[in-house]
């Protein structure tokens, strides 16, 4: 069984069950990403994970292009994509742990509920050589086993103001990047799924949940170029490129790509957006899920070409998926 869903299983975080093995193999380290990311690239090539209760991203690579900052920072590669909000990144642990294949080394980060918010894995192809020498510079004075945590924020419920559509959509029309609309929805004391609930064509468009899956098949189909986004609080790790294998196992939908996984509990869906918001470049046009709670599970993007921030291949894929009305038709 997984750490996660052994934690959950007895009523505990994950972070405090990691943390009951320090001093056997676990080592209580340094969590800031100011600290981490720059040891992370002397691990060569290693396999980043960030999750959410629905979805797990993977990605094979090396951490390099690390632009720190207050409220966020950035690991900037082609394979490694990250966007890291370091007030989350609260408790850390190298852990060593033996396997039916061997040694799995690992750097863990959790958020202060002792969730995970980011972990970084070595492979056979990691410089092993560092790992010592890194678990040595990030360990912390205390190696207490025990792990106070703070009770879980529930996700935010949709937010919305029917009352100032109007200016909701005279303001979308205006955007020019895509960041704005945060800000935008925060200004009018709306948050992203409660705007989309209200925005309306041309802006939004409800899909069925079902046209999750059947996007990611279109995918594998014709071989279109996306961003995948997964994320949580603390951190949020971006794919670009292409979906090859589909495996699906029970509830979940499996990406199995050399150099990229995504596990995704299709199950969790509970609404799906397609979003057209403008930019300098172009419209930038995603498909986003959601769970019961309103909580983000996912976005894609079509990846840009020629300066453009999308292409007429996702374009036309986001055009064919279902709407949720037409469940009701049928």
């Amino acid at each position: 069984m997984r750490d996660r869903d052994f934690a959950g299983q007895i009523g505990i975080s994950e972070a405090e069950l990691i943390a009951a093995h320090c001093g056997k193999g676990v080592t209580r380290i340094n969590a800031h990403p100011d600290v981490i990311m720059p040891v992370a690239t002397k691990l060569g090539e290693v396999m980043a994970l960030t999750r959410n209760l629905s979805c797990v991203h993977e990605k094979t690579g090396t951490y390099d292009n690390y632009h720190p900052g207050q409220h966020a920072a950035m690991i900037l590669t082609e394979d490694i994509d990250l966007r890291i909000f370091p007030n989350h990144w609260q408790h850390g642990f190298a852990v060593e742990k033996e396997t039916e294949n061997g040694m799995r080394r690992s750097l863990q980060i959790y958020d202060a509920a002792g969730d995970a918010v980011h972990k970084i894995f070595l492979r056979d192809s990691s410089n092993l050589d560092v790992w010592q020498d890194i678990k040595s510079s990030l360990a912390m004075e205390s190696q207490d086993q025990t792990q106070v945590v703070s009770s879980r924020i529930p996700p935010e419920t949709p937010k919305a103001d029917p009352s100032k559509v109007d200016v909701l959509r005279k303001e979308w029309v205006r955007m020019t990047d895509t960041h704005q609309f945060m800000r935008l929805t925060s200004k009018l004391k709306m948050n992203r799924l409660g705007a989309y609930r209200i925005a309306g064509a041309p802006f939004v468009r409800a899909l069925r949940p079902d046209a999750i899956d059947q996007m990611l098949q279109k995918l594998q189909q014709t071989g279109t170029g996306v961003m995948v986004f997964v994320g949580n609080k603390g951190c949020i790790q971006i794919h670009s490129g292409w979906i090859k294998t589909l495996r699906p196992m029970g509830p979940w939908q499996n990406v199995m790509d050399p150099g990229f996984n995504l596990h995704l509990r299709l199950d969790h869906i509970a609404e799906v957006w397609a979003v057209d918001k403008p930019t300098q470049r172009g419209p930038a046009i995603s498909v986003e899920a959601f769970d019961k709670h309103g909580a983000l599970i996912f976005q894609v993007f079509g990846v840009g070409k020629e300066g453009r921030d999308s292409r007429a291949e996702w374009r036309e894929i986001v055009n064919d998926l279902d709407s949720l009305h037409m469940e009701a038709v049928s």
